[in-house]
């Protein structure tokens, strides 16, 4: 019996080059139906670029772009199968929320009738059943972000595509809306692609996260591991933590900065170090029965909040940043200027090859 040839694998297979001026994009993205993957980086990246790229809004200098076994490259916006939520979501002001979802079937073929059928769906699942009549100037933000989303799920797309969702949202809002915008991605049968730059957003509510620096794609993967494994400057902070990089020779780490540095992990040859602001104890003196192995004669550079905590940046052997309470500042008398001794348990610390 002659074969049947293969099915065109499903979900986003892209290798995104754009070249604008000086500043070339150059990333591999690929994502099986279901997945919510988080492009994540600092401002000027690339991560507009790279949804933008993927939305058809520019165009391709080189690579590839494949959904569902599609080349899209050549395809006009307006034709792709792809849904987009836009940062200020950009909800038709003169129309109804009802009609802004509408628009989007009604723009791929559908009957008034049929798109405003679905319409209603959409939101009566967004829980938004009630507002179905309100013009965008009647809605919060977070009402707002999901007549936003509904309008993009209503043409049923198999690539959708969120620019920084909850950024135009107050603290107390994002919290709510990025429950339920978790929600609605883990019932997402396609790919979602999300833009942002708040990490808390991309660890909530991304299953893969890809971080993007000058234009490239410097780590990936899940995001507790990203968390526990950062490999940059920009990821430690994002997640938190001090990170340096060094020469590792068994529970030691001789750090490009200077310093050694004791771990529990036995190690060879080049390795990362972290380990959290927390883990920073303080001293005005040198400490004489502290049990801890990491030792660094340091001076405060800089105080400010940082949650419930102060969190102390601190220059002299080795650069690094502490989270103490208020009120251990206060006891220490800390101010910019002020020489510390700082301390870390080798047990606080973690150390990973590079």
């Amino acid at each position: 019996m002659p074969k049947h040839p293969a099915a065109p694998p499903l979900g986003l297979d892209a290798h995104l080059v754009v070249e604008r001026g000086s500043f070339r994009l150059d990333i591999a993205l690929t994502a099986a139906p279901g997945d919510v993957v988080a492009l994540l980086g600092p401002n000027g990246a690339g991560k507009t670029t790279a949804l933008r790229a993927l939305a058809g809004l520019a165009p391709l200098t080189g690579g590839r772009l494949r959904l569902d076994g599609t080349d899209l490259a050549r395809t006009p916006p307006e034709s792709r199968p792809v849904g987009v939520v836009f940062q200020d979501y950009l909800l038709f002001p003169h129309l109804t929320a009802l009609d802004n979802v509408a628009f989007g079937p009604r723009c791929r073929g559908a009957g008034k009738s049929e798109a405003r059928a679905r319409a209603a769906a959409w939101l009566e699942r967004m829980g938004l059943a009630g507002y179905a009549g309100a013009k965008p100037r009647r809605l919060s933000g977070g009402q707002a972000q999901r007549v936003a989303l509904a309008r993009a799920l209503a043409t049923e797309p198999r690539l959708l595509l969120l620019d920084e969702p909850l950024a135009a949202l107050d603290a107390r809002t994002r919290l709510e809306v990025r429950a339920r915008l978790r929600r609605h991605l883990a019932d997402f049968e396609a790919v979602a692609i999300l833009v942002t730059h708040d990490p808390l957003d991309a660890m909530v509510l991304a299953d893969r996260l890809v971080v993007v620096e000058h234009g490239r794609v410097v780590q990936e993967g899940a995001p507790a591991d990203i968390a526990r494994h950062p490999r940059t400057e920009y990821i430690a902070q994002l997640v938190g933590l001090n990170l340096y990089r060094g020469l590792a020779d068994g529970h030691t780490v001789r750090l490009d900065a200077g310093p050694e540095v004791s771990t529990t992990e036995d190690l060879s040859g080049p390795a990362f170090v972290a380990f959290p602001p927390g883990a920073v104890t303080l001293y005005r003196d040198r400490p004489t029965g502290s049990s801890a192995r990491n030792l660094w004669r340091c001076e405060v550079a800089g105080l400010e909040s940082h949650g419930d905590q102060i969190r102390v940046e601190l220059t002299g052997e080795l650069p690094l940043a502490a989270d103490l309470t208020a009120v251990a500042v206060a006891e220490l008398g800390l101010h910019p200027g002020a020489p510390v001794w700082a301390a870390v348990k080798a047990t606080q610390t973690h150390a990973y090859p590079a």
